[in-house]
């Protein structure tokens, strides 16, 4: 067990352990700490406490220094210097007719290193680029290329809920989402209706995603034989929710009727109630796995 405490370094940034140092920080409090990248300046979000050092990335760097009044206005500073910063690369991006859309810059603390982010439909040869910018600036300079889920989380923005959307305001990784998920919650696999404001997958897909799973464990899954009160039938949709069954009776003539889940009884054997419970590609019909396989390519979720 080690003594860390934990910093971030954007509001909605992934929290990284430091060791405190025996200097005393209260959660809340900034800090000056040591990165790989050079000094920042970062805000502990939680307290000191012992953790694992399976949970741990070594080595361990230290926190330098509580922040101070002085070092917070470096801090604002560097901010607007990074404004500034960003429109000299747009300049002399269009200078160069390099095909990149410039995201944001931001400066280290020590002001050793400015960072610029940016997004491209592929690779980008910003050698020259970057000689001019570091003749410009005189200090170190990185372009780094990010996804358009990357690109998304840095701005504050409203999601199709109408609430600020997750990434920016709390999410600190993304999480895999895939389509199957949607399909699993009975949403509708249209893309406009399942993506974010990135054009990516929704990351609520991935919410309740497990709470469902968890109970169609215990329901009769789609295309069980059912006995109900108005005679025999197929489960053709499950509500999760409700706890209720669509059938599609046999004696009527393919109606389809709403029961309660008591009110539906197990005809079909044990053999192929476990094959239907298993939940995977081979239980879709050809049409739903040909419109997953289209609608797998149309997101791609990975993340630059």
């Amino acid at each position: 067990m080690q003594k860390v405490i934990g910093i971030k370094f954007k509001a909605a940034g992934k929290i990284y352990f430091f060791d405190p140092n025996d200097i005393e920080i209260l959660k809340g409090d900034c800090a000056i700490v040591e990165t790989a990248r050079g000094t920042e300046y970062g805000q502990a979000v939680t307290k000191i406490k012992y953790v694992s050092d399976e949970e741990l990335v070594a080595p361990l760097k230290p926190v330098i220094r509580k922040a101070s009044a002085e070092d917070e206005k470096i801090y604002l500073s560097n901010k607007e210097k990074a404004k500034e910063a960003l429109g000299i690369c747009e300049k002399n991006i269009a200078k160069h007719k390099l095909s990149m859309k410039l995201i944001d810059a931001e400066y280290t603390f020590d002001k050793t290193k400015i960072i610029f982010y940016f997004t491209a439909d592929g690779r980008v040869d910003f050698r020259e680029l970057v000689k001019d910018l570091a003749a410009i600036f005189k200090i170190r300079i990185e372009l780094r290329q990010i996804g358009v889920r990357d690109e998304t989380k840095m701005f504050d923005s409203l999601g199709p809920c109408g609430r600020p959307i997750c990434c920016s305001k709390w999410m600190g990784d993304f999480n895999p989402v895939s389509i199957k998920m949607a399909k699993e919650q009975n949403l509708s696999l249209n893309p406009s209706k399942i993506s974010g404001i990135c054009g990516r997958l929704l990351c609520c897909l991935k919410y309740e995603y497990e709470t469902y799973r968890e109970e169609l464990k215990n329901m009769l899954p789609v295309g069980a034989k059912v006995k109900t009160d108005d005679g025999e039938g197929i489960i053709e949709k499950v509500n999760v929710l409700s706890k209720r069954f669509s059938v599609r009776l046999n004696n009527a003539d393919g109606i389809i009727k709403e029961y309660p889940v008591d009110e539906v009884s197990l005809l079909g054997s044990a053999d192929e109630l476990k094959r239907l419970r298993e939940i995977n590609y081979e239980n879709l019909t050809p049409e739903e796995i040909k419109e997953l396989e289209r609608l797998e390519k149309e997101f791609d979720n990975s993340s630059l």
